[in-house]
Parts: structure tokens; C-alpha cells; sequence
């Protein structure tokens, strides 16, 4: 089976979750997309403590399309310096991984 992976990011309103979504999973950098939220976020930013409400994206793809989502996500994203991150796949439903892969590669258009 492919290498795949689950990458995650991370917008201020409902609405810019579900763009950054469309666009990715419409040029099939990512097989599918979760909208989790509004979700609350502790951390660290530019050296201040804060807390806040943010939506979770949460995509599927290739391991070997992950520079060109991670490229996607920076370009259109909202923020200067999102997180972007990816864990690995590790195992699932072959179905599913299965659907992942095939989804998730190049089309000649």
C-alpha cells in the first residue's frame, strides 16, 4: 500500500476551513476533509500565551503529495505562518486506504 498520511491545519472561521478544503480535495491533493470546531486552542505566538477558537482541518493523501498540499495550504491560507503538519498513516480499513490513494493522484488536466 502507498505511504499515507493525515495533515492537519488550522483557520479562524468555519467558511475558511471549508475553502482551503474545496481547493484541496478539488485538485486532489487530498482524498477527503474533516471540519472540526470550533475547537479551543492554548499556545505560544510571537512570544505571548493565548488562547482562542479555531476550526481544524483535517486532510487524507499521499505521502508523495504532501510537498504539493503543504505548498497549497501555505499559498492560500489565511495566516503568514500556519501550522501545517502531517502524521502517518499507519493502518486502516484497506477500503479506505485504498479510496485515499486512488483519489489522491495526478490527473492529466
Amino acid at each position: 500500500m502507498t505511504d499515507l498520511v493525515q495533515v492537519s491545519t488550522a483557520t479562524e472561521t468555519r467558511d475558511q476551513a471549508l475553502q482551503l478544503a474545496q481547493s484541496v480535495v478539488r485538485g486532489r491533493l487530498a482524498a477527503g476533509a474533516q471540519i472540526i470546531g470550533p475547537v479551543t486552542s492554548v499556545f505560544w505566538h510571537h512570544g505571548e500565551f493565548g488562547t482562542g477558537e479555531e476550526w481544524q482541518l483535517l486532510m487524507k493523501t499521499r505521502a508523495d503529495r504532501y510537498p504539493a498540499l503543504e505548498a497549497h495550504l501555505l499559498e492560500h491560507h489565511p495566516w503568514d505562518s500556519p501550522e501545517v503538519s502531517a502524521v502517518p498513516i499507519v493502518a486502516g480499513a484497506e477500503t479506505c486506504l485504498r479510496w485515499v490513494a486512488s483519489s489522491t493522484l495526478r490527473t492529466t488536466r
